[in-house]
């Protein structure tokens, strides 16, 4: 009864924190903020950062975390560019076009995979420290993507490939349909299977979750590979809506990705958060984002933004937990 109040007391929390920073910057910002463009641009921008930070989440439900997926989505973004780059000639027929579209993506999501294939393994099986292992895979991945494009950008891709990124459907942006889907669908396997239940059950006590059966290596690899799904879907959006890809392209991501699931209530010891909470620190985050952009912050001023942020929330939740425990203590006595 007492975690029911806890979980959906830090829900209303989020809910007022994600209202009132939309009417602070309704009221400051009317005639910049209120308008269709601008929450085009925030919807727009959401999925490709939203999916960076469901691969954050989950590696944090195992009470891990992947440093690796900026560099994931970077060599995923490479290998899906060169082939459009490669073999989308302007001779090709519309069937040729689609197929080299569809054969990119594959590339993209494929090599993803791989890359959450290698720190699952690590983590799991030679035991390396999350933090650990997945920082040295970050600057593999960030290494091989250089290596490859030898520091220069690749642009040029087919207007049907530009569609994921830019398109519109009825006014939605096309990003942010493919992020409602994958949300939902990400809700349904955190919440209804046996592998979500399995994932909170090792992030809460992984001891206690081996001796109850459950497969806790094979938990692991398997949301590692899920991390690294989420950062090539990231970087198929990311590269088609800004019709290029360079090594190191958004790099500022990791922080916020941290920032967001922090500030969704996703517990960085493992086995707590959601995808509500999850998709409610995005949009206070956006929402902020979009305010600076208006009044043109200085890129290195959101920085120290965010990262104060971070240190506060972390703040916040150590004293809201002792908070916790004493009142869990009291509970007991009584």
């Amino acid at each position: 009864m007492f975690n029911q109040y806890l979980k959906h007391s830090r829900t209303t929390i989020l809910f007022v924190m994600m209202l009132g920073a939309f009417i602070i910057m309704s009221i400051f910002l009317p005639g910049k903020f209120l308008t269709l463009s601008n929450f085009q641009s925030i919807a727009s921008q959401i999925p490709e950062f939203g999916l960076l930070a469901i691969a954050i989440m989950l590696a944090m439900l195992t009470g891990g975390i992947d440093l690796s997926i900026i560099s994931t989505a970077n060599l995923a973004g490479v290998g899906a560019a060169l082939i459009l780059t490669k073999y989308s000639l302007p001779q090709l027929g519309a069937y040729e076009e689609s197929y080299i579209i569809f054969l990119a993506i594959v590339s993209a999501i494929g090599i993803s995979l791989l890359c959450g294939l290698i720190n699952g393994l690590l983590i799991a099986y030679i035991k390396v420290p999350a933090i650990l292992a997945t920082l040295g895979t970050m600057s593999i991945f960030s290494g091989i993507a250089i290596v490859i494009t030898k520091g220069y950008g690749i642009q040029g891709f087919p207007e049907k490939f530009l569609f994921i990124g830019s398109g519109t459907i009825l006014a939605i942006p096309m990003p942010m349909i493919i992020f409602i889907v994958f949300i939902l669908l990400m809700s349904l396997i955190l919440n209804r299977t046996s592998y979500g239940f399995n994932l909170y059950m090792l992030g809460s006590n992984p001891v206690a979750s081996r001796f109850s059966g459950i497969n806790n290596r094979g938990i692991l690899v398997r949301t590692y590979i899920l991390s690294g799904l989420c950062s090539g879907l990231a970087s198929i959006i990311m590269i088609s809506r800004v019709n290029s890809i360079r090594p190191g392209y958004g790099s500022a991501y990791l922080l916020q990705a941290i920032l967001v699931c922090v500030l969704g209530g996703v517990d960085p010891s493992g086995g707590y958060g959601n995808i509500s909470g999850l998709v409610m620190g995005i949009i206070v985050l956006q929402i902020l984002q979009s305010g600076f952009n208006i009044l043109s912050f200085s890129p290195f001023f959101k920085n120290v933004v965010w990262g104060l942020m971070l240190i506060l929330v972390m703040i916040l939740n150590f004293y809201s937990s002792r908070y916790t425990q004493k009142i869990r203590k009291r509970l007991k006595v009584d």
